[in-house]
Formats: C-alpha cells, sequence, structure tokens
C-alpha cells in the first residue's frame, strides 16, 4: 500500500495499514466498551467521509494512512484504515456504514457527517455497543462522538467574505456557492458569509446556490448562475469543488469576476496563479485524517483524554506562498503538484 495521493486516481477501494489477525474481522460487538479480539490484536478505524469522489476527503484517508502505519511502529500495534466512504454524499448510506464497521469489529469510527441528523442515531448506537466515533470537518454535535477536529464554520465563512470583500474594493454583487445544503458545516458557512456580508455595506448578495459537490456539477452551476446573473462580480464559496477541474479558467474572465475559496489542493492552484481565485483559505485536509487517527489511538489504545473540540486553522493561500504552500502538498504525499510550482516563493 502507499501513501501517494493523486487527484487523478479517485478510485474508492479498501486500503489498509498494518496487519491484523483473521480473529479480527469478527461479528458484532458485545455492549459496552469492553475489549475484544480486534483490539487486542490491533486497531481497525472505519474512516467514512462524505464521498469518495471529492479530492479533499481522498487527502484526508492519506493522511489517516500515513499516521496509522506511523503509530502501529511506535506502539507496536497493527493498525487499519478500513475505508467505507460512500461514492456520492448520502447521509442515509453513512448510517448504514457506521452500522456496518461496528458489526464488522471496528475498533473506533472516523466520519465526516453529511447529514447530522441522519447519522446521529447510528453514531450514538456505535458507542452504545462500545465502539467510539470521532467526527472530522463536519460535525454531529448531538451525538455521542467524543470528539470533533475541523475549522470553525462560521469563522471560514467570515473569513471568506472578508477576503473577497477584499479583492472586490468593498462593493459589488456576489453569489454564494454552498455544496450540499444538508451539511451542517456548509449552512454555518454560509451563515459565516452573510453575517460578514451585512457588515460590507457596498456588498450586495444575489443568492446562494447548493448543487451535487462534484467538480463538474459545481463548476456548472457556477456557469449557470454566471449567465443568469451577469451582474454577479464575485464567488464566495464555502468550499472548492468547482476549482477541481480546469474548466472556470477558461470560462472566466479574472478581471470582471473574483472567487474566494476554501481549500487549495494541487488543482487549485492554477485558479491562483491565473488571479481568477487570488485567495484560496486552505484547510490542511491532509491533516484530517493524520491528526484523527492519533487522538484516536490516544483515546483508544492509550486510554487518553482527547479534548472535545480540536480547532484547525486555515491557511492563507496567495501567490506570495503559492511555492511554499506547493512544497507542503508535495511533503504530504500529493504526487499532482505541477513541478512549475514547486520553485516559487
Amino acid at each position: 500500500m502507499t501513501s501517494r495521493f493523486s487527484m487523478k486516481s479517485w478510485a474508492a477501494a479498501v486500503l489498509s495499514v498494518g496487519v491484523l489477525a483473521a480473529g479480527c474481522r469478527g461479528g458484532e460487538k458485545p455492549a459496552g466498551d469492553q475489549a475484544n479480539t480486534s483490539r487486542a490484536a490491533g486497531l481497525r478505524i472505519a474512516m467514512i467521509a462524505k464521498s469518495s469522489t471529492n479530492p479533499v476527503f481522498l487527502s484526508a484517508r492519506t493522511g489517516a494512512e500515513a499516521a496509522a502505519r506511523e503509530l502501529s511502529q511506535k506502539h507496536g500495534v497493527p493498525i487499519e484504515i478500513v475505508w467505507l466512504t460512500p461514492p456520492a454524499e448520502d447521509g442515509q448510506v453513512q448510517a448504514q456504514r457506521i452500522a456496518q464497521a461496528v458489526n464488522e469489529g471496528a475498533s473506533a469510527i472516523l466520519i465526516s457527517c453529511s447529514d447530522a441528523g441522519k447519522v446521529t442515531g447510528a453514531i450514538d448506537d456505535a458507542v452504545g455497543r462500545g465502539v467510539p466515533v470521532m467526527t472530522f470537518d463536519s460535525d454531529a454535535p448531538q451525538s455521542k462522538r467524543f470528539a470533533f477536529y475541523g475549522v470553525d464554520d462560521v469563522k471560514t465563512g467570515q473569513a471568506v467574505m472578508t477576503e473577497l470583500a477584499t479583492q472586490m474594493g468593498e462593493k459589488g454583487s456576489i453569489a454564494i456557492l454552498a455544496g450540499n445544503q444538508n451539511a451542517p458545516n456548509l449552512r454555518k458557512r454560509a451563515d459565516g458569509v452573510r453575517q460578514e456580508a451585512a457588515k460590507h455595506s457596498g456588498i450586495k448578495i444575489v443568492d446562494t446556490f447548493y448543487h451535487i459537490e462534484t467538480p463538474q456539477d459545481a463548476a456548472a452551476e457556477v456557469i449557470r448562475v454566471q449567465n443568469a446573473y451577469p451582474q454577479i462580480q464575485g464567488w464566495a464559496m464555502i468550499g472548492g469543488w468547482p476549482l477541481f477541474t480546469p474548466s472556470l479558467l477558461t470560462d472566466m474572465d479574472p478581471n470582471k469576476v473574483k472567487i474566494v475559496a476554501v481549500d487549495a489542493l494541487p488543482a487549485e492552484l492554477p485558479y491562483v496563479e491565473k488571479g481568477l481565485a487570488p485567495v484560496l483559505l486552505a484547510q490542511p485536509t491532509y491533516l484530517w485524517g493524520k491528526v484523527s487517527v492519533e487522538k484516536i489511538v490516544d483515546k483508544v489504545h492509550l486510554k487518553k483524554d482527547v479534548p472535545q473540540i480540536i480547532p484547525m486553522d486555515l491557511v492563507r493561500v496567495t501567490k506570495d506562498n503559492l511555492g511554499t504552500w506547493a512544497r507542503q502538498l508535495k511533503n504530504w504525499g500529493f504526487t499532482d503538484v505541477p513541478d512549475r510550482y514547486l520553485t516559487m516563493p
């Protein structure tokens, strides 16, 4: 297995780190937080992100697998990452995958919630059956998960709007691109954009637009809306979905429209270079997996106390630090970072 991640390879397959004894794959876990054969032999961490076709979650998977290898060696305990992410966003399928993980003997579950309302019951059932659950990126705050790791979503939305207002000279019409309207983290980010926009008298929000969270669907929605509302001069993208495809680089004029978006993976960097997205607010998505697995090992194997909320800081990516960020992505195992960025400042 490899920790190298390429955005060209989005196929979802179960990869593992470490080797478990055959008995680790047994049936249902007993009620209560009792050690069982799988925990004695090693740790099986079921990872359930939102979508196996979204590059940000594939990078999180890479980080999780890297942490599992490192911690396996450090503690002498086999640690396996079992990828149970659905191909497309579906809270109900996520709930089913949680139950599947419990029945297949998972030691812990790590999940980014597409719909908190649909997964909270499944999370609570897993915890009731002795399987601790941690969330990342998108929380289920009313559930019995033991910790959440991610950005403050309201502040993230506010930061996107602050940057966009600056790029637009504090005036003009904007649109909010908001992904899945059922995702709690995205709703909070959109709220943050609107709260901050209210502080800028020259900024008018045309509307908030939702879409299926694939690069192609997101880019198509941006073009559709831009054609329908040609007065739009700025896009507050609370996720970077359409920037994972190069289509907007030719379909939009950076002299007329500015984008500020969350995330800054390799495929998005040309948007910074061209000036269409002069500021990207990067979530270190690799760390979603790496830090979360570290905290799960602390909780489950080392029996340490883990903070309930573990904050993630955004990284501001512009032309000034494009090279530095590109090298960071390369060091995290991304194989599709364009070479020309690696020599930039």
